[in-house]
């Protein structure tokens, strides 16, 4: 599907519950497809396609190997396959619509962006929109759950397996990042974020 005039969306699915110790947040892209998403945007005028789900491997088949990064090694291979996914969408001259699931996904859909943006000489900027800020590193984390760790990742900070996934890093500088609705911080969070 080629762009006309940015009134084309592809819907990518992360059923990504990986990240977070409450369960249920998998269901995510099943609940907004159910309740018309793609026919509510045709509605609007977009031309949609919905590229499905990226396959995960679901927690009772996994184990966790290391308690400060739960589910690492599932979470930075589907964040990989959405980045690339992304990057696609945007080379086709598409909009990523990007449901899940965790904020765990918020790796891959804002590094598939970034290497879109560093091909074509772009600059990314991020606005975050979340009670939390989602700063924490393996270092800091009081859970061990990625889905606290995705901006610092993706501003260079904490595990390399997080901040180098794509083969560089960071994938977005803090001057142009901005926290918006923050409610909640961890006492470590606090300190990266005045750093």
């Amino acid at each position: 599907m080629k762009s006309e005039s940015g009134r084309n969306v592809s819907i990518v699915g992360l059923p990504m519950d990986l990240g977070a110790d409450r369960r249920g947040v998998d269901m995510g892209p099943s609940a907004l497809r159910i309740a018309g998403l793609q026919s509510r945007l045709e509605n609007l005028g977009y031309r949609v396609e919905d590229t499905g789900d990226i396959k995960i491997e679901i927690m009772e088949r996994q184990r966790i190997k290391n308690p400060k990064l739960k589910y690492l090694d599932e979470i930075v291979k589907t964040s990989k396959k959405l980045a690339e996914k992304v990057e696609k969408v945007l080379d086709n001259g598409n909009f990523p619509l990007c449901i899940g699931g965790d904020h765990s996904m918020a790796l891959g859909t804002i590094s598939g962006i970034a290497s879109f943006c560093r091909k074509k000489k772009l600059t990314l900027g991020v606005i975050w929109i979340d009670a939390h800020s989602d700063m924490n590193t393996d270092e800091t984390s009081p859970s061990g759950n990625i889905h606290g760790m995705p901006l610092s990742a993706l501003l260079g900070l904490g595990c390399k397996e997080l901040v180098n996934f794509l083969g560089f890093s960071p994938k977005v500088y803090p001057e142009n990042c901005s926290l918006i609705g923050i409610r909640s911080i961890d006492e470590a969070e606090k300190m990266i974020i005045k750093n």
